[in-house]
């Protein structure tokens, strides 16, 4: 590779600011800020506001909507005289 043309490839810690979970990967991302983790290492610190462990999609408390009763409002609505 090249010199000084690609991005400072380098471990990161991801934060998710609502439920406090946090997990170590790398990333080329810019940091300001730096957090000491499990291993005693500090690494830059990226905070996010959503991750699995806060996504409803992953939690399983997302609200699930019916449909049936939605497409059964729109039948009798739109529905025609003669069958």
């Amino acid at each position: 590779m090249k010199p000084g043309i690609h991005p400072n490839y380098r471990e990161v810690v991801f934060q998710d600011m609502t439920s406090g979970f946090a997990f170590l990967t790398r990333s080329t991302v810019n940091t300001r800020e730096n957090i000491a983790w499990e291993d005693g290492k500090e690494y830059p610190l990226v905070k996010v506001e959503i991750s699995s462990q806060s996504h409803p999609f992953y939690t399983g408390k997302q609200a699930v909507s019916t449909t049936a009763g939605r497409v059964d409002k729109f039948k009798s609505r739109y529905a025609r005289g003669a069958k």
